[in-house]
């Protein structure tokens, strides 16, 4: 098993950068917002955090690729940082304290590239969560301050909590019916949105959890989180890893289930 404990630590030391830079503007009454051709927003402190990251990631490790949500994709080779420098820039514009900075590094294999290294940092909320192959996953404020993360054994989906993101675009992909029956087969549902659903199914405060569209970069460091943690992180086919461009992640007992309900009317 490769030792991926450098990488770790250099993941650490650009979320700590980051952090740095997104909570100064944070809140910023001048924090200049622009609309994507796609109509989701970005904001001055996602750009200057990626490429924050990125400059750093250039004099660190110069022959990896690094893909980011606001410059694309940059060299080649079997390594490659994923980078959404704020996951939940709409929570972030608005002042609501639910966002992070995702990183993650993958590698080539044979199923393409897979997570073995992943740092969620939420700073607003003064969390940290982070993972790699086969080493476990945690939660804390540091490598030497940190907490191992289990995700529950709840095995009944009448028993589970199931957090989403937003109805609509369940709605849009024809899939509502079957997710308001999940919601229905539920004890408890709740829209935490973002990466945070993820990280407190790694964390077994809740079971499952699942949105309908996503890009590899809002996935790739939660999915190893989850992974390491003893859950599954699949995309809606129930293929393994964040490649999906959606994703269903559980504590692995529900999971079956938790697919089934999601593509049984669709």
């Amino acid at each position: 098993m490769p030792d991926y404990h450098d990488d770790l630590r250099l993941a650490h030391v650009l979320a700590d950068a980051a952090d740095a830079a997104t909570m100064d503007r944070f809140k910023a009454l001048d924090l200049k917002v622009e609309t994507k051709p796609d109509m989701t927003p970005v904001s001055e402190a996602d750009k200057a955090a990626e490429e924050l990251i990125r400059g750093h990631l250039h004099r660190a490790r110069p022959r990896d690729a690094i893909l980011g949500e606001e410059y694309g994709l940059e060299g080649t080779g079997p390594r490659r940082w994923v980078i959404d420098p704020i996951d939940g820039t709409k929570n972030y514009v608005r002042g609501v304290p639910v966002w992070a900075t995702l990183i993650s590094l993958m590698e080539a294999g044979e199923d393409g590239f897979q997570p073995v290294v992943g740092v969620v940092s939420a700073p607003a909320l003064n969390r940290r969560w982070w993972a790699a192959k086969g080493s476990g996953a945690f939660s804390g404020r540091s490598l030497t301050a940190a907490t191992r993360l289990q995700v529950s054994q709840v095995g009944q989906i009448s028993d589970a909590s199931f957090a989403y993101s937003s109805l609509t675009g369940w709605e849009e992909q024809g899939r509502l019916d079957g997710f308001l029956d999940l919601s229905r087969a539920c004890w408890r549902t709740r829209g935490y949105g973002d990466f945070w659903s993820y990280m407190m199914v790694a964390e077994g405060a809740v079971d499952m959890c699942a949105e309908p569209e996503l890009s590899l970069w809002d996935m790739a460091a939660t999915a190893i989180v989850v992974q390491e943690a003893g859950g599954s992180f699949t995309g809606l086919d129930g293929v393994p890893g964040p490649g999906g461009g959606n994703a269903a992640a559980s504590n692995g007992l529900l999971h079956d289930e938790l697919l089934g309900y999601l593509n049984q009317r669709y």
